[in-house]
């Protein structure tokens, strides 16, 4: 129903975002609204770069999700990341093969995660090797999601510990020029309430 002539609208407020303390807690942005409830659920991007002050790591693109707001501070989760597409694209060179594997992980804490993992090797493979490398990305993965919570998967994905778990084991069978998980994104999001006590400590 539209406001009649002289009723004057909610004064807005404004709110800063931070990332979750398991990414330093850096301020994000900020926002204003009328009422905080509408910025539950909201996305904000970033680049790693701005929470390490890394420039070597511009490239990679984080998510996160403003899950609670408390005073005038939105909190967040792991939304997701990518790489960039300029950067994803360097990385394909000829000669060589690209192997991708793409599947669903649940972590202990109940979030479900949809991963894209790429392994670029320094020359053509064979088909038997290729299988071998998605069923090494993918059980490492798995391995990792089955004992971790979202959080602590997250920061071994976006800062390339599992990545080098599996180089490690790839080179095994063939010399990978570069290994990444190099997309990922929350399906669904799990129990919220053991973020938000760690948060609300870190605040």
């Amino acid at each position: 129903m539209s406001k009649r002539p002289g009723e004057s609208k909610a004064p807005k407020t404004s709110y800063d975002i931070y990332a979750p303390p398991y990414f330093g807690s850096r301020w994000l942005g900020s926002t204003i609204s009328s009422d905080p409830s509408k910025l539950i659920g909201r996305v904000l991007r970033t680049s790693l770069y701005a929470l390490t002050d890394d420039f070597s790591k511009q490239y990679l693109i984080i998510n996160f999700r403003i899950v609670n707001v408390r005073d005038q501070r939105c909190e967040t989760v792991f939304y997701g990341h990518e790489y960039g597409r300029e950067f994803l694209r360097s990385l394909v060179k000829r000669g060589t093969d690209k192997i991708t594997m793409i599947f669903d992980l649940k972590t202990v804490d109940g979030f479900h995660i949809r991963v894209t993992t790429m392994t670029f090797t320094v020359s053509k493979v064979s088909r038997k090797k290729r299988k071998a490398i998605r069923s090494i990305m993918k059980g490492i993965l798995e391995q990792a999601a089955s004992t971790m919570t979202h959080d602590q998967l997250a920061q071994e994905m976006v800062l390339g510990k599992t990545a080098s778990d599996i180089y490690n084991e790839v080179r095994k069978i063939v010399f990978p020029r570069h290994v990444g998980i190099v997309k990922s994104k929350i399906l669904k999001l799990g129990d919220l309430s053991r973020v938000l006590s760690v948060e609300e400590q870190a605040a």
